[in-house]
């Protein structure tokens, strides 16, 4: 079905992609767009986003792409300003900026914990709580979070920050979305397993298998129980539905997309 998203006016922070091809983010901007999005896209990388924007402008739409600092109140604030003076309103607002760290309780620094919460979760706060009430007013909108399987099970290594944070952040999409639910302002988080992206050979290979890039797919792909990864654009297709007047009476709700891995034994 084409137009699902037609006239919707949509924010969407992380717009990039860690690496070059196709990132969530990425594919949930040609996505969108294609399916009548108008679209700005944050990226902390500029060029990133700006390639996104030519993703888009290939599928014959636009996004604006701006930099921006999701991590600081006040440039968030900036940024869902313009987003909004450039759009006329925001429909729907995606949040899927995030990243992960290594470690466990004892290497884990209290600085290090902090920053996972304030790259994970605390600007998921922050960006609700200024732009769910001016959805209220307009009748209704629609916030999609990108959460990750590590808040949901342990993955074989340790990611205690990281998985904290994004079994709050899962929790936070709950509660608020039970207090905007009366103002038909829905909230709900995609939980991605082991996907297939850049940010694989780009940053998971150097943390976690000592920069063999090719022995971590391997093994990632060997977990879950559909035996390879998902990619990108299955993230996307779930953000879409989560987006679309297609959901408009899901709330609150949690969306797997990990080919089975959450259901099996560690």
């Amino acid at each position: 079905m084409a137009g699902r998203l037609s006239g919707k006016k949509t924010l969407l922070l992380g717009a990039g992609s860690v690496g070059e091809g196709i990132g969530n983010g990425r594919a949930m901007a040609v996505l969108f767009a294609r399916e009548g999005a108008d679209i700005v896209g944050v990226d902390l990388n500029l060029a990133a986003a700006e390639e996104t924007a030519r993703l888009v402008a290939a599928e014959g739409r636009q996004m604006a792409a701006f930099a921006g600092d999701v991590t600081d109140a006040a440039d968030l604030a900036r940024i869902i300003d313009d987003a909004e003076r450039r759009l006329g309103r925001i429909d729907i607002l995606i949040n899927n900026v995030g990243g992960s760290i290594p470690g466990g309780p004892e290497e884990i620094t209290p600085e290090q914990w902090d920053a996972q919460f304030r790259f994970n979760v605390d600007y998921v706060h922050n960006s609700t709580r200024i732009l769910a009430p001016r959805m209220a007013k307009q009748g209704g909108g629609a916030i999609v979070n990108i959460s990750s399987i590590a808040g949901v099970r342990h993955l074989g290594h340790d990611l205690a920050a990281y998985a904290a944070s994004k079994a709050a952040l899962q929790q936070y999409s709950k509660v608020a979305s039970v207090r905007y639910a009366p103002q038909n302002v829905r909230i709900n988080t995609v939980i991605p397993g082991l996907m297939f992206t850049p940010l694989v050979t780009a940053r998971l290979a150097g943390q976690q298998a000592g920069g063999d890039a090719e022995a971590l797919i391997a093994k990632r792909h060997s977990k879950p129980p559909m035996n390879r990864m998902g990619d990108a654009w299955d993230v996307a297709w779930a953000a879409l539905y989560l987006a679309s007047d297609e959901a408009k009476y899901v709330t609150g709700a949690e969306i797997m997309v990990d080919g089975g891995l959450s259901n099996t034994v560690r």
